[in-house]
């Protein structure tokens, strides 16, 4: 005859209670006032340095501290292991970010706490549609940078930049350079090429090499965080160079084959050029990931249009093919340029690649824009 089973009621197996205690007490020890800071909290710890992020490269960051009194005013740090396990969509720190360290010997620190970020500048990470690499933290503006030749100007290009400091709701700014180099029709000729974004953005006409144009440049760059992108070899490093002449940068040539700029910049790098002034040098860029551009927000992305939108016969309006089109109108009338129309009707339409991506730093005579 079989044993009648016997149960205790609420008495759990010991690998239920040994599980349960265990989480008990991870839940209190992250509750003890003596733990490590977290990447989550608002504000840093009180009485730890703090400083930014001017330079990240592997496991390292350069962190050029608030008060030099506490230490070097540049220290090597890498980040506390628990701030690793955080899991965030993008990098957990990168150039530009807020940090609190603890300092050690030799110049050394690790990262104790990352503030949160606000604005930034930001790509798709390459074969990935939801993962975000921010390419500078806390930007105040952009600076895009084109030359007047050498290379020659490529405006479609400089609207899918200005589309994507648009949909980051970065302030965007243009400018010139090598104003210095003759053109062929005189100066007015290379100023045309750009009147059609003298109404919506400010555009800097400058030369590194006679100092035009750099007084205002300087002044609109006075205690703010800016990041300076643009194609390779349109004189980026010797812009820089003049004003941050403390930290020079490799200067790069145009390739006589192609005409095309090649890199001379590896990563991302915030300099000081002034007690509260950064200026971030960027990789050369080739275009940006415009996959993830929703099209029924991209007409916001074009400043001069924004007028005009909801003006449309049809409230889903393209602005592209149907009548009674306010942007349309707007363009026959020459309140959009008709150039500026072009680009949208092209990154509207799929007609310019949509999935292009920064370029990557190839360190040999390969490393040329295409």
């Amino acid at each position: 005859m079989p044993r009648p089973s016997r149960t205790v009621p609420n008495r759990p197996k010991e690998r239920d209670r040994g599980q349960h205690a265990g989480r008990v007490d991870q839940s209190a020890r992250r509750g003890r006032a003596d733990d490590k800071p977290s990447a989550i909290l608002a504000e840093a710890p009180a009485g730890m340095p703090q400083g930014r992020v001017i330079r990240a490269h592997g496991l390292w960051y350069e962190v050029v501290l608030d008060d030099p009194d506490s230490g070097s005013p540049l220290v090597l740090a890498t980040l506390r292991g628990q701030l690793k396990r955080e899991i965030r969509r993008t990098d957990i720190v990168t150039v530009g970010d807020r940090v609190a360290v603890s300092l050690l010997p030799d110049r050394e620190a690790v990262i104790e706490w990352v503030g949160p970020r606000s604005r930034a500048l930001v790509r798709t990470a390459r074969n990935t549609r939801d993962t975000d690499q921010v390419i500078v933290a806390n930007l105040d503006q952009v600076l895009f940078v084109f030359a007047v030749r050498d290379p020659a100007p490529h405006v479609r290009m400089l609207d899918r930049f200005l589309v994507l400091a648009e949909l980051q709701h970065l302030p965007a700014a243009i400018v010139v350079g090598k104003m210095d180099l003759e053109e062929p029709d005189g100066p007015e000729a290379a100023r045309k090429v750009f009147a059609d974004y003298e109404s919506v953005y400010p555009v800097h006409f400058v030369s590194a090499r006679t100092g035009e144009g750099l007084a205002d440049l300087r002044a609109m760059l006075e205690g703010k965080i800016s990041a300076v992108a643009g194609p390779s070899g349109v004189g980026k490093s010797s812009l820089l160079n003049v004003l941050d002449p403390d930290n020079l940068r490799d200067v790069g040539e145009v390739s006589l084959a192609t005409g095309k700029g090649r890199h001379t910049t590896v990563g991302a790098r915030l300099h000081r050029i002034g007690p509260d002034t950064f200026v971030a040098d960027t990789p050369g860029m080739r275009a940006l990931a415009m996959h993830a551009v929703d099209p029924l927000v991209l007409p916001e992305c074009f400043p001069e249009f924004r007028p005009f939108l909801g003006g449309c016969f049809y409230q889903d309006c393209t602005h592209v093919h149907e009548p009674d089109c306010a942007i349309r109108d707007a363009v026959a009338r020459g309140d959009i340029a008709q150039g500026r129309y072009e680009s949208y009707v092209a990154l509207r339409s799929g007609e310019v690649e949509r999935d292009v991506v920064f370029d990557d730093y190839i360190p040999d005579d390969d490393a040329q824009l295409d």
